[in-house]
């Protein structure tokens, strides 16, 4: 495998088309519900006058020009750690570019770990307020059908999480042409409702939004509770980035997205101004009643895509974690061969479904799970903003005072927005804080957990020189044809499976392997920068220890890695070659250094890692696997 992921000229298009199906779901989706949650916020406290709603469409429109056009498209997707976006990715980048080891090293990663974290909670939400915001139009097109609403949105979400396995790849061909139609659709609907009021276009004038402010403090703050929502989804184009690159992206955000969203939200003031009882639900009103029923239809199927966002998005964070030491080994399959990103995570795949379906079945409308959205929103652009300071400084060289300037510019919009969000908390805003604590916990669980483990197995494997001095010494021990392959994570210590069939059997193989799967910190390792090859000081004692190097988005092929070696010169039949694992049982102990309840979860985690057979693409026939004990 290699490192780069070439884009030719002409698969810019598809690129863009498949971002259009993946990435602008969740934010494309937005007018569903923004302005009405805006309007229907402490009982209709932002009344709908012309003041009120110009300056709410002031402030949202320059909110998704700072948030989404300014900060993520224009300096934090410029961010990526060699094409790979997201919260973690932004962690890690900058924790390189800091002293390791450090207090701010520590708090990088912290930072990341959280931001991950919450971009969980934020997966869970967002299928349920999508879905259930576009069937909601049902009770618009066809009065009467509000019982059917969460039982078919119930449906459309178990389908939905069915088909991952498919992959982004063949799903965003297939949502591409369908969201290419939702912002032509969006576009129209605005358009058809600014002619006749043109006026309605001044509302983009940053004036209103200050007036608003200025001469109605306390609404203001509350409008702005809601007005979040409509940038919902901007850090899930930055997770999704490395799906499709920041080019395509960003062709398709200026190109199609921004020029929609603004016409459909204008859309939405004309109408609210014309007739305010259309306040409770606008978008599905912008269109004529013959034409609704099939708006519901088309806004499914987008909140379906803004669904896949979130997804996919979650899936890269998944494996990053996984890779960065933060989750255990976790069965990744990927579904595309072009594009190194995109990839489907079973067990990931299926605790988001039983999440999204918990929350769908507990709140049961768009306009309740809006309350659990802003904070873990504004908590991420935050988190973002705090990262991508501390990157600038350290790894580009920014100046002082251009760090500043960045924090005060984004840093003090995103804190009023997580300010006026913070009274949500008891309102349903502490779900997505709840899920974010426990993924944190469960992450450094692990971390935690693999160090102390690591230790008590070091101890049991003794040094490898010394075993390679007793395996010369002892004449007992026999040589046998055939190369033998162990995997072990250092050549520091021997492997346990090599440790045991030294022991009982009295044997070893003319050709021994020691291979260690490395994961950088970079998305990808090109195949003249996979391997490293150590002789162990002896190049005639045919035990040799192999370093296959993988990028955190790199399949960990250690038969293909091999292959590689093979073709560099290393001498090694694999062919005939018989692979030994060593697999470890964790049982918990009275041992310091974590606590008895983090020690059981980390025992469940380990139990429920992927299996290495399958996690390394080992051929099944000729591997063999052999237990041991840890005390932890």
């Amino acid at each position: 495998m290699t490192s780069a992921r070439p884009r030719a000229a002409g698969s810019a298009a598809p690129l863009v088309l498949g971002a259009l199906g993946v990435v602008f779901g969740d934010i494309g989706t937005s007018p569903l519900y923004a302005v009405q949650t805006v309007f229907a916020l402490d009982d209709g406290l932002v009344r709908p006058t012309v003041d009120n709603v110009y300056g709410v469409i002031s402030m949202l429109f320059w909110s998704v020009c700072l948030i989404v056009a300014v900060k993520y498209l224009n300096f934090i997707l410029r961010a990526d750690n060699e094409g790979e976006g997201g919260v973690m990715a932004l962690a890690h980048l900058t924790a390189r570019s800091v002293r390791a080891g450090g207090r701010r090293h520590r708090i990088v990663l912290i930072l990341g770990v959280f931001g991950g974290s919450l971009f969980f909670g934020d997966s869970l939400i967002t299928p349920a307020i999508s879905v259930l915001s576009a069937v909601e139009g049902l009770e618009v097109a066809a009065p009467g059908t509000s019982e059917a609403v969460v039982p078919i949105a119930a449906t459309i979400i178990a389908a939905l999480f069915a088909v991952q396995r498919f992959g982004t790849h063949h799903v965003g061909r297939f949502f591409g042409p369908v969201m290419v139609l939702w912002f032509v659709t969006l576009a129209t609907l605005g358009v058809t409702h600014i002619v006749q009021e043109p006026a309605v276009l001044t509302a983009l004038s940053p004036h209103h939004g200050a007036l608003f402010v200025w001469q109605h403090p306390l609404v203001a703050f509350v409008a702005m509770g809601a007005i979040v929502l409509a940038i919902t989804g901007a850090e899930a184009i930055y997770a999704d980035m490395g799906h499709f690159g920041r080019i395509p992206i960003m062709w398709a955000w200026f190109a199609l997205v921004f020029p929609s969203l603004t016409l459909n939200y204008l859309g939405q003031a004309q109408l609210i101004l014309r007739d305010s009882h259309e306040i409770a639900n606008p978008f599905f009103h912008l269109a004529p009643t013959w034409a609704q029923l099939p708006l519901v239809i088309l806004a499914t199927m987008a909140t379906i895509i803004a669904s896949q966002a979130v997804i996919s998005g979650a899936y890269s964070v998944a494996r990053q974690a996984e890779r960065l030491g933060f989750l255990p080994r976790l069965t990744v399959r990927q579904t595309s061969e072009e594009e190194g990103g995109q990839i489907y995570i079973p067990s990931v795949n299926w605790l988001l479904f039983a999440g999204v379906m918990l929350l769908l079945l507990t709140f049961r409308a768009s306009e309740r799970l809006a309350t659990a959205y802003g904070v873990a929103v504004t908590t991420d652009l935050l988190l973002t903003t705090t990262l991508f300071c501390v990157y600038a400084f350290t790894a580009l060289r920014w100046r002082a005072w251009q760090v500043a300037l960045f924090g005060l510019v984004f840093g003090s919009v995103e804190l009023a927005f997580f300010s006026a969000n913070i009274a949500k908390v008891l309102h349903g805003g502490w779900l997505p804080l709840v899920v974010a604590l426990g993924v944190a916990t469960v992450m450094t669980t692990w971390a935690r957990g693999r160090d102390l483990v690591t230790a008590r197995r070091h101890k049991l494997e003794g040094p490898l020189s010394e075993f390679l001095d007793m395996v010369h010494n002892d004449a007992k021990i026999l040589r046998v044809p055939g190369t033998a392959i162990f995997l072990h994570p250092n050549k520091a210590t021997t492997p346990l499976a090599l440790r045991e069939n030294v022991q009982f059997n009295h044997v070893i193989h003319d050709e021994v392997f020691i291979v260690t799967t490395e994961s950088v910190n970079v998305p990808h390792v090109s195949a003249a920068e996979r391997v490293v090859v150590d002789d162990l000081g002896d190049p005639y004692d045919h035990v040799t220890h192999v370093t296959l190097r993988y990028g955190f988005s790199d399949t960990q092929d250690v038969p293909a890695g091999l292959a590689v070696a093979r073709d560099e010169g290393l001498g090694i039949d694999l062919s005939g070659a018989t692979y030994f694992l060593s697999r470890i049982t964790i049982h918990r102990s009275e041992r310091p250094g974590m606590g008895q309840l983090r020690k059981k979860l980390f025992a469940m985690l380990a139990r429920n890692a992927a299996d290495p057979t399958q996690y390394f693409r080992l051929p099944i026939g000729r591997t063999v696997i052999t237990g041991a004990r840890v005390n932890f």
